[in-house]
C-alpha cells in the first residue's frame, strides 16, 4: 500500500467525517471519536509537538493501555515524520532503561500517573528524556518537574502554533513516503537485551491490507483493543488494520472490564493469543462444574455433538440431516448461550497467534460456531505470514502463504520467509540484522517447520527448542517441548508449563495451576489452603495435576514421532512464573533458558530419581520490594504408555 498513515487517516476524514473511528469506555459509558473528531485531535497534537522540538526522525516512546489520546499521538508524531515506539505499560522501570537509551528517547507519551512515576524514576539513567506527555492528569496536579506537561496543554499550545503556521501540517504529511520508518517494536528479548525492530509505513500497511483483502475485512467490522499496544499483533490489528480498512477500534475501560466490555462490543474481527482463549475455556469449566447436575450433563452431551459436528460445519462439508438437526438444538440450549456469555456471539473471523494453540483448545471454539483460525507471522514479518483460509481451516497448520509471501525451508528445516512486510532492520545492531536477513531477501525465523501437500504451514516447534531424547527406551526420539506444553495447557486446572528432556533419556515437566481454576476445585471439595504456594501442594492437588499429566501421555503414545515426549516425572511449582521476575516476557512466553538456570536444583532433583526437594526462590512484589518464598516440592512419578503403531 503505497500510502502513510497519517495520510489514510486524512482521507477516512474527508470521505466519513462523522463514522465512527475510536470509542472508549469512561466511567461505563462508551464514548465515540469519528474520523473527523480525530483528524482535528491530532492535528494539534502534531503541531504542539513541533513546537516542543520534535523533528523528524526522533523516537517517541509511548506507554499506556489503549486509549484514543494515545493512538492520535503515535499519529501526531508520525505527521511530523517521528517513529512511535511503543513500550508495555506493565513493565518496571528497569525494563524502559535499555529501549529509551539504545532508540535515544527524547520524547515519551504516556497515560497515567504510575508511567510518569516510571518515566520520572529512570530520568537519571536516561538524561536526554526532556519531555515527558501524559493523557489522565488524576494524581498529578502537584507535579513540578521540567518538562512534564499535560497532552491538554500540549494540545493547546499545538492550537496557537497552527494558528502562526497554518500550512505547517499538511506540508509535513506531504513531506513523508511510504519507504520512510513508521514504528520501531522491540522483541520480547528471551534471550538477552530487546532488539528494536524498524518497520516502514509500506511494509505495515502492505501486510494490513494483505490481510484485509485475504479476510475481506470492511469499515463495518467492530474490534475491541484490548492487548498491549507495544505488542505486534495488537498494533497490526488494532492500528495498521484499522487505518488501512476505516473500521471502529473500541477500547475498554481497564484490563479488569475487558470481559464486559467484549460482551457489550460483540465485536466481529477478534484477535488474542491462545492464553486468552485458554482463560476463557477456564472460565467456562469453572462454571460447568458450579452447574446443577442436569445442567452438566446436558453440557457434556452437546458437546460431544459439537465437537463432532461444528467444525465440519464451519467448514462447508456435508452433513446428515439428524446431526444438523442435533446441532441446531444444542445451539439453541448450549453455544449460543456460551457464544454470548463469551462475548464472541457476532465474532466473523477470530484469529491467534503469538505462540502454538492446544489442537484440542482450537476445535472446542470451533465446535460451537466460533471461526477461529490461526496465523503465522513475527514482529519482524509485520504478523502476516501464513493465514488459515474459510474452509480450510485444520488444528495442526497455520496456514498457507498469503499474497506477497514466499516460504523457503533449509536442510535443517528452518523456515525461511520472504515478503514486503519483512523489518527493515534492527536498530542499531547490524550484526542481529544480518544474522536473520540474507543478503538475497530472507528471512530466518528461527522456527522449524514444513509445507504439507496441501500447501499448509505446520509449524513444529523453535528451531533451537526440538531437540532429541538420548539414551533409554527414547533414544533418538524427537523431543518438541512446546507441543507438549500446549497439550498440558489445554487443562483448565493447568496454567503454565515448562518441559526438559533434550539429550536427555527422559522428558520431565514444572507446572503452574490455574489458581482461579484450583481454587475453585478445592473448596467445592471443602479442601482448605492458604494461599498458592500452600495449594499447589496439597496431595489431592498433585493427584489431579497427575491425571492430566497421563491424559497427556495416552495422547502422545498415538503419535508415532512425539511418544517418547511423554513426561516421566513432574512437580508443580510453587509460585506463579512471572514476567517481573524475568521467569517470562511481557507476552507471557517462558524464558526457558533463565528457567532452566534459576531452577537448576529442581531440574537436577527430578532428573536425580528424588521424592522431594527443597527450593528457596526470591521474588519481586508489585511495589518493587523483593522477598522470598520456600517450599519442598513433591515430584511425582507419571505413566508412560507404549507407542501405538499405525498401519501403513
Amino acid at each position: 500500500m503505497q500510502t502513510t498513515f497519517p495520510r489514510l487517516l486524512l482521507e477516512h476524514a474527508k470521505a466519513r467525517p462523522d463514522a465512527p473511528a475510536l470509542r472508549e469506555k469512561e466511567y461505563g459509558i462508551w464514548q465515540t471519536l469519528s474520523w473527523s473528531d480525530l483528524a482535528a485531535l491530532v492535528r494539534p497534537l502534531a503541531c504542539g509537538m513541533a513546537e516542543r522540538g520534535m523533528q523528524r526522525g526522533d523516537h517517541v516512546v509511548v506507554i499506556g493501555e489503549n486509549r484514543p489520546r494515545l493512538y492520535a499521538a503515535m499519529l501526531a508524531a508520525q505527521a511530523l515524520g517521528a517513529v512511535p515506539v511503543p513500550l508495555y505499560q506493565d513493565a518496571v522501570a528497569a525494563e524502559y532503561v535499555f529501549p529509551i537509551n539504545n532508540a535515544e528517547v527524547k520524547f515519551a507519551v504516556v497515560e497515567d500517573q504510575e508511567q510518569v512515576d516510571k518515566m520520572l524514576e529512570l530520568r537519571e539513567q536516561c538524561p536526554q528524556l526532556a519531555h515527558i506527555w501524559y493523557d489522565d492528569p488524576r494524581g498529578l496536579r502537584k507535579y513540578d518537574e521540567p518538562g512534564l506537561l499535560a497532552l491538554d496543554a500540549l494540545i493547546e499550545a499545538g492550537r496557537t502554533f497552527a494558528a502562526a503556521n497554518p500550512g505547517f501540517f499538511d506540508a509535513e504529511i506531504a513531506r513523508s513516503t511510504p519507504q520512510d520508518v513508521a514504528a520501531m517494536f522491540f522483541t520480547s528479548g528471551t534471550t538477552g537485551n530487546p532488539k528494536g525492530v524498524v518497520h516502514t509505513h509500506f511494509s505495515l500497511l502492505d501486510r494490513a491490507a494483505a490481510g484485509q483483502r485475504f479476510d475481506r475485512l470492511t469499515e463495518r467490522e467492530e474490534v475491541l483493543a484490548y492487548m498491549p499496544p507495544a505488542w505486534v499483533g495488537q498494533n497490526i490489528f488494532s492500528y495498521a488494520q484499522w487505518l488501512a480498512c476505516g473500521y471502529v477500534v473500541n477500547c475498554p475501560e481497564s484490563s479488569a472490564t475487558v470481559t464486559i466490555d467484549l460482551k457489550e462490543i460483540g465485536p466481529t474481527y477478534y484477535f488474542a493469543p491462545p492464553r486468552i482463549f485458554e482463560g476463557l475455556l477456564t472460565s467456562v469449566m469453572i462454571r460447568m462444574e458450579d452447574a446443577s447436575a442436569i445442567k452438566r450433563r446436558l453440557f457434556h452431551h452437546y458437546m460431544e455433538v459439537a465437537r463432532r459436528v461444528g467444525p465440519q460445519l464451519l467448514d462447508g462439508k456435508a452433513i446428515s440431516f439428524a446431526d444438523r438437526l442435533s446441532y441446531r438444538l444444542g445451539d439453541l440450549l448450549v453455544y449460543g448461550p456460551l457464544r454470548n456469555s463469551l462475548g464472541l456471539s457476532r465474532v466473523r473471523v477470530a484469529y491467534t497467534a503469538g505462540e502454538a494453540i492446544g489442537p484440542d483448545l482450537f476445535t472446542f471454539y470451533r465446535s460451537i460456531g466460533i471461526n477461529l483460525k490461526q496465523l503465522y507471522g513475527s514482529t519482524e514479518t509485520a504478523v502476516f505470514v501464513c493465514l488459515q483460509p474459510d474452509h480450510a481451516v485444520r488444528a495442526d497448520t497455520v496456514g498457507v502463504p498469503i499474497d506477497g509471501v514466499e516460504i523457503r525451508l533449509t536442510e535443517q528445516g528452518e523456515i525461511l520467509v520472504k515478503s514486503p512486510g519483512l523489518l527493515k532492520e534492527y536498530y542499531k545492531n547490524p550484526a542481529a540484522t544480518a544474522e536473520v536477513l540474507t543478503a538475497d531477501g530472507w528471512y530466518h525465523t528461527g522456527d522449524a517447520g514444513f509445507l504439507d501437500a496441501s500447501g499448509h504451514l505446520k509449524i513444529i516447534d523453535r528451531a533451537k527448542d526440538v531437540g532429541r531424547i538420548v539414551g533409554g527406551v527414547n533414544d533418538g526420539a524427537i523431543f518438541a517441548p512446546k507441543y507438549v506444553e500446549n497439550k498440558l495447557k489445554f487443562f483448565p486446572h493447568i496454567k503454565e508449563a515448562v518441559a526438559f528432556g533434550d539429550r536427555r533419556e527422559k522428558v520431565c515437566a514444572f507446572v503452574n495451576i490455574d489458581f482461579e481454576a484450583v481454587g475453585n476445585w478445592a473448596e467445592r471439595r471443602n479442601l482448605p489452603y492458604a494461599g498458592y504456594a500452600d495449594l499447589a501442594c496439597k496431595p489431592a492437588v498433585l493427584e489431579l495435576i497427575r491425571e492430566c499429566v497421563e491424559k497427556v501421555n495416552a495422547d502422545l503414545a498415538q503419535d508415532d514421532k512425539l511418544a517418547g515426549s511423554q513426561i516421566s516425572r513432574f512437580l508443580v511449582l510453587h509460585k506463579e512464573l512471572d514476567a517481573d521476575d524475568g521467569e517470562m516476557t511481557r507476552t507471557r512466553k517462558v524464558k526457558r533458558g533463565f528457567i532452566n538456570d534459576r531452577y537448576r536444583v529442581l531440574v537436577d532433583a527430578m532428573y536425580g530419581g528424588k521424592a522431594e526437594q527443597h527450593i528457596e526462590t526470591v521474588v519481586k512484589f508489585e511495589d518493587g520490594r523483593t522477598g522470598s518464598v520456600s517450599a519442598t516440592l513433591k515430584i511425582i512419578d507419571a505413566k508412560t504408555f507404549p507407542a501405538i503403531r499405525k498401519a501403513a
